[in-house]
């Protein structure tokens, strides 16, 4: 494998352009879910904008999903749990995604833990990837990018389970 190389202060194991080309397309697909899944998450829950963005969420998140893992083929060693990451994110984001479309009893709850669920796990894959190179992150210990997204997610969406009229 070609040596490796410093985009933004982040390590890239590779430079060979193929490599180099699909970070860069994950990393696109990677800005866009944290954006559309904040939106969609922020948003009223009601035709517009809230299935506008979790569309564009759910559809970034499969891309996401199918970069890493080309990247972690081709790491395998190093990126195996990413991709065990990546693919329980977009597990749970299928399953959210399928039960607002089939609408079975308590589909909105499901809907919410697997959207919630899938943008946590999300995160993490990208601070266990990436947390050793940031700012602020690097100066914690390795197990704070595995349990820091879920510590602060978790808590809120099970506030959100208890409170919000939909999923009462």
């Amino acid at each position: 494998m070609a040596a490796g190389t410093i985009v933004a202060g982040l390590a890239i194991p590779s430079s060979a352009p193929p490599f180099l080309m699909t970070v860069a397309i994950h990393v696109g697909f990677g800005l866009t879910c944290v954006v559309a899944g904040a939106v969609a998450m922020l948003s009223p829950k009601r035709a517009g904008r809230h299935p506008l963005w979790g569309t564009v969420y759910f559809w970034s998140l499969a891309g996401l999903a199918l970069t890493a893992a080309g990247l972690a083929v081709v790491r395998w060693a190093e990126d195996w749990n990413l991709f065990v990451l990546d693919l329980a994110a977009f597990g749970a984001a299928l399953a959210g995604w399928v039960a607002r479309r089939r609408q079975p009893p308590n589909w909105a709850r499901v809907h919410a833990v697997g959207m919630g669920m899938s943008y946590i796990m999300m995160l993490t894959a990208f601070y266990v990837d990436n947390g050793k190179s940031l700012p602020l992150w690097r100066a914690l210990p390795a197990f704070a990018y595995w349990l820091g997204p879920g510590a602060i997610g978790i808590p809120i969406l099970l506030a959100t389970l208890r409170r919000h009229p939909l999923l009462r």
